[in-house]
């Protein structure tokens, strides 16, 4: 099924709400926005700042299905941070996590130009890490005991994509 991204606006407000403070995305994510107030700050960062952060809300048929955002760790050599990566409960099984990771890949390295794109994803996440290299990101490697997530330390696996790596 063929996705398409675009940026987020206050009237995706609730749908992403809903998607990153789920209780089956919850436990998955980093920090993530946990009211409507932080989700309306983000979604105005994303409109203000589209060359330093972006949250893309993810369509499919005319329906939102899920969502990506971005954040630029370093300027000088164009290097962002891929976030919140979520498909909707409703649209999972499908194939969308990936047609979601490839559009995002296309948009962030392709169109917006940046030349590295890098993942965290918590060690315990075994979806998003078969995700990660089935969509094509090169593992790194572990920061072990990373991040304190729900009172326990975990490891970061860390993945990235250079722009020279895209599919085309």
């Amino acid at each position: 099924m063929p996705v398409e991204l675009r940026r987020a606006s206050p009237s995706d407000a609730e749908f992403l709400l809903a998607l990153v403070s789920g209780d089956e995305t919850r436990d998955f994510l980093g920090l993530a926005a946990e009211t409507i107030e932080e989700v309306l700050a983000d979604i105005d960062r994303s409109e203000r700042e589209p060359e330093s952060f972006g949250w893309l809300v993810a369509e499919a048929d005319g329906e939102r299905v899920g969502c990506a955002a971005y954040q630029l760790l370093n300027s000088r050599n164009r290097i962002v941070e891929g976030r919140r990566l979520v498909v909707d409960p409703r649209f999972r099984g499908r194939g969308l996590g990936d047609a979601i990771g490839r559009a995002f890949q296309q948009l962030v390295l392709g169109e917006l130009g940046f030349h590295r794109l890098e993942l965290q994803i918590y060690g315990f996440n075994e979806r998003a890490i078969a995700h990660a290299e089935r969509v094509g990101y090169v593992r790194e490697g572990v920061k072990r005991q990373a991040y304190l997530k729900n009172g326990a330390w975990q490891d970061a696996v860390l993945y990235s994509m250079l722009q020279d790596e895209l599919p085309r």
